[in-house]
């Protein structure tokens, strides 16, 4: 892992998702995200609904950039009156520490406690991402996922 790597969040615009929608198409990171949308390559899909959310004020949208590249996303959001976060590192830069780091400064910049994290029971660097940065487990769940086609466990985690 890169100790002293070097990310920056900024606020997500719309000429962003080009980029980050094609993350979503690698199969090995959809498989461990797990909850993805019914079809992850419907493009005209993802920009509509993701164009909506950088315009909804309960959602905090941030790029994650990396020597002048996007190599992921991170968000906050609310379901059902919880806070919770979710992101998204291109598999290219898998390893390297950078969803760490953004969480963490994603976290400076988040004042809403609790907030949440959820993660598929076989998705162990996320798991290990939330426990650096403070989150604890507290329970699971489970849902239907589409990138597999079944139900799953999902693991809950609770930052206080």
């Amino acid at each position: 892992m890169t100790k002293n790597i070097a990310i920056a969040l900024r606020p997500t615009h719309v000429r962003d998702l080009d980029t980050l929608f094609q993350f979503q198409l690698d199969k090995e990171g959809g498989y461990l995200a797990a909850f993805m949308p019914t079809d992850p390559t419907d493009k005209v899909a993802y920009i509509t609904k993701h164009t909506k959310l950088l315009g909804d004020p309960t959602v905090n949208n941030q790029t994650i950039i990396l020597d002048d590249v996007i190599v992921g996303s991170i968000a906050k959001f609310v379901l059902h009156g919880d806070t919770e976060i979710t992101y998204w590192i291109d598999r290219k830069h898998w390893g390297r520490g950078i969803a760490t780091k953004a969480l963490q400064a994603f976290l400076n910049q988040v004042i809403e406690r609790p907030i949440y994290g959820r993660v598929a029971f076989d998705n162990y660097g996320s798991q290990k991402v939330l426990e650096k940065c403070g989150f604890v487990k507290i329970g699971s769940d489970s849902g239907y996922a589409n990138a597999r086609q079944k139900e799953i466990e999902e693991l809950i985690f609770k930052l206080g």
